[in-house]
């Protein structure tokens, strides 16, 4: 393990061990005052944030772009505090703490028993609303996460996602769709953060007007499966409580191929994260390249012209 790998993980842990042990008011100004001096420094992740923002609002000045990362990175220290801490948060916080709309779409589907697969961007906090799941809704879920560097840090992620009453499996191994699969026909709930592929075999979709790629998991496993595909979104208001909509299901098509079947419904998801990241840009903590034409050079030049990282 690395100097920078031991320094890493050991802030996580510092974050697990003692901010979930702070009084609320103080972990929230905390964060606030840790995504201020972040957004000051204009790091490489602060810059990607405000590239990302421009595809988002085209119309933006800088001047708003800049507004917009500094609520972006407020709003991603306010995930980063409520996860350090939900694993200190009774079952009545975590019930209090999420307001979903429409969630007879998963209910419904669950007690039809056909499985549910629940796809999501990296909006808000999804730990909240997963834990919202296991917890108001007493309805445990299978979920995968991505294999993160060093190991130990990986096994603090898998036990406090564990303990909030979620299955984790592995990324990559290449077992997980697998065993997704068999919780779905078991009639079981599979969650999946899902707008950035990790993977080199995402199905290209048109996202606010450009190219990106997108993993092809949740569509193959509602096709697979028989299972019902919802889409969901989150965000935050001036209030300690997360809101969020689970969206109607994303529908298979009746004819084409697979692959035509996968990409219809890929770029239908992406149509539904678009618009609940447009009603709220600045809880999606996108500090990544996620567009072709920033992952690739030769496919053009970014459209924005704005900030690049």
């Amino acid at each position: 393990m690395t100097v920078r790998e031991r320094l890493t993980d050991g802030l996580y842990g510092l974050g697990w061990g003692t901010v979930k042990k702070l009084p609320e008011p103080v972990a929230v100004r905390l964060g606030r005052t840790v995504a201020d001096l972040a957004w000051k420094r204009r790091g490489k992740g602060v810059r990607r944030l405000e590239g990302n923002y421009a595809r988002v609002v085209p119309d933006a000045t800088p001047e708003r772009l800049a507004e917009l990362s500094r609520a972006g990175m407020r709003s991603y220290l306010r995930y980063w505090m409520e996860s350090f801490r939900l694993p200190a948060w009774s079952a009545e916080r975590i019930r209090a703490g999420f307001d979903p709309k429409d969630v007879h779409h998963l209910t419904d589907g669950l007690a039809a028993g056909k499985g549910v697969v629940l796809a999501l961007p990296h909006l808000a906090n999804w730990d909240l609303a997963g834990a919202w799941v296991t917890t108001a809704l007493d309805t445990p879920f299978t979920t995968v996460a991505e294999r993160l560097k060093p190991e130990t840090l990986y096994d603090r992620f898998v036990a406090y996602r564990e303990g909030l009453g979620m299955e984790v499996l592995p990324h990559s191994g290449g077992s997980a769709f697998g065993t997704l699969a068999r919780r779905l026909r078991d009639g079981g709930l599979v969650c999946l953060v899902a707008d950035r592929d990790l993977s080199s075999s995402g199905v290209e979709v048109t996202f606010f007007g450009e190219s990106a790629r997108m993993p092809a998991g949740p569509a193959l496993l509602a096709q697979q499966t028989g299972a019902l595909l919802l889409p969901v979104t989150l965000w935050y208001d001036d209030s300690p409580v997360m809101r969020g909509r689970v969206h109607p299901p994303v529908d298979v098509p009746g004819t084409g191929t697979r692959a035509e079947r996968t990409s219809a419904m890929t770029q239908a998801l992406a149509d539904a994260f678009a618009t609940g990241i447009a009603e709220h840009p600045e809880d999606w903590h996108m500090l990544q390249r996620l567009w072709l034409a920033d992952l690739d050079p030769g496919r053009g030049p970014a459209a924005s012209g704005k900030a690049t990282a």
